[in-house]
């Protein structure tokens, strides 16, 4: 008998890895230079544009399967804290035109993250709901 709140879990880890994880692949054949751009002009080294692969591919990855899903969840977190920073951060505070967040996609998908690296995976995952980092 498949319990709710497990099948919840279940469908928050595919929902946000799924949309995550295509932003990263798009990332594949697009690169990642624009993001090396905006950390440089922060004046940070512009190799760690890379990890943006870890965030976007790797950690989504291990979300959809339910391996390693709080430290993959935690990844994302920092991967969307780092994008609002970058990018998005002068919307922070901004009405759209329809009368949304300006900032819904991102906000929505660090809120999803942050609830996942809460909840963990539940059972219908790799890793099972036992294990500190499931």
């Amino acid at each position: 008998m498949m319990r709710s709140d497990d099948a919840g879990k279940l469908v928050l880890r595919l929902g946000l890895g799924l949309i995550v994880l295509v932003h990263g692949i798009s990332k594949l054949s697009t690169g990642v230079g624009f993001i090396s751009g905006l950390l440089a002009s922060h004046g940070i080294p512009p190799q760690i544009a890379n990890l943006v692969y870890v965030g976007e591919i790797v950690a989504p990855l291990l979300l959809i399967v339910g391996l390693y899903t709080r430290a993959a969840a935690w990844i994302i977190v920092i991967n969307m804290l780092v994008a609002i920073g970058l990018v998005r951060y002068k919307d922070l505070f901004v009405i759209g035109k329809t009368g949304g967040w300006a900032m819904e996609l991102e906000g929505i998908l660090l809120i999803a993250a942050v609830a996942v690296a809460l909840l963990g995976a539940g059972r219908f995952s790799l890793g099972g709901s036992g294990g500190r980092f499931n």
